[in-house]
């Protein structure tokens, strides 16, 4: 098998979780070459994968069909000569590329009527006994080779790397913004799927002021995208403006965020891609789980701590709380997290 396309899924954290496959198959064809077909949107998780050579960026938008792009990113495709594709999303549009591309293998989850689209295909597992994401991933190894999946390590984990470039960036930046890198937290409050997965921005203020009174020398960086940049203003003003508290929030490339992220002493989060990103860089941190499941997409690392208070409503994988209380993520206190930081060391 010398040369294989993977399509990329859309969302960060899955892009991180299927890290393990190219591991795997760079274990079972170690000649291979791989490359990655993936929006700018997670593109840099794929740079920073060592199995992949290279990664094609197409600007192909959630939910529009662009057949004019599709069908030129496929005469792209099909010059290249790839032996497999594994299709990782399961839309019907996202199969489209290397089917007109003429790929011999296309493998993939059946979903949203594919049939043809992917000649080699799995069935979705049910979504009440939904396996973690890095083994759902992985379980699509077996339909290149039969023995692939008998040597899967359940316990396997994703590892990413991070540039120097993207080293060297944040490096300025921090020492034009005055914070030394020696004691630095990051503070992810964002979380793209909604309110039922963000702790609440009071608890996060109130956090990194304890924090701060326990580590006066630290500096807290809040990080996340352009849309969580009045969260972590609301954040800031909370906590009374403290000058040891900075909102990065959409003032940083991905890449950028994976090189801070591996340079700080500890990481709390939501249920989050960037969540995802430290535990593939083993960065201490403590993961705060609401209506999402902690079994399915865990942090997959030693260093993480995960709080979760199953309660009987949840998970409920809801956009919206359907009770209206979000007891689930208001009942983990800022105390609660900040002795779970303290236990990381």
């Amino acid at each position: 098998m010398n040369r294989i396309l993977i399509i990329a899924p859309n969302w960060i954290g899955d892009a991180v979780m299927s890290e393990p496959l190219l591991a795997k198959l760079k274990e079972l064809y170690p000649q291979s070459h791989i490359d990655v077909l993936a929006s700018p949107w997670v593109a840099p998780i794929y740079r920073a994968c060592v199995e992949v050579n290279e990664v094609i960026e197409a600007d192909l938008v959630h939910k529009h069909l662009q057949w004019s792009l599709r069908q030129q990113l496929a005469k792209d495709v099909r010059a290249r000569r790839y032996d497999v594709c594994f299709v990782l999303p399961n839309s019907l549009k996202s199969a489209i590329i290397p089917w007109l591309a003429n790929i011999p293998s296309r493998i993939g989850y059946r979903g949203e009527m594919r049939f043809g689209l992917i000649n080699r295909a799995l069935n979705n597992p049910n979504k009440v006994n939904r396996p973690p994401m890095v083994q759902h991933y992985l379980a699509l190894s077996r339909k290149l080779n039969e023995y692939a999946i008998s040597s899967i390590d359940k316990t396997v984990e994703p590892r990413l790397q991070i540039s120097s470039q993207a080293s060297n960036a944040v490096s300025t930046k921090l020492s034009q913004s005055s914070i030394g890198q020696e004691s630095i937290y990051v503070f992810c409050p964002g979380a793209e799927y909604g309110l039922t997965k963000r702790w609440p921005a009071d608890h996060f203020a109130r956090l990194a002021q304890s924090l701060l009174n326990a580590e006066p020398e630290a500096q807290i960086i809040l990080l996340g995208s352009k849309s969580d940049q009045v969260l972590a203003q609301s954040i800031l003003a909370q906590a009374n403006n403290l000058p040891q508290i900075h909102n990065w929030c959409g003032n940083t490339s991905l890449d950028e965020a994976i090189a801070l992220i591996g340079m700080c002493k500890a990481l709390i989060s939501n249920d989050s891609g960037l969540m995802h990103i430290a535990a593939a860089l083993k960065i201490p941190q403590v993961a705060i789980f609401g209506s999402s499941d902690p079994h399915h997409t865990p942090p997959l690392s030693n260093k993480a701590k995960i709080l979760y208070l199953n309660l009987a409503c949840s998970p409920c994988h809801k956009r919206e709380c359907p009770l209206g209380h979000l007891k689930c993520l208001q009942d983990i206190s800022p105390t609660m997290v900040l002795d779970s930081v303290k236990a990381l060391y």
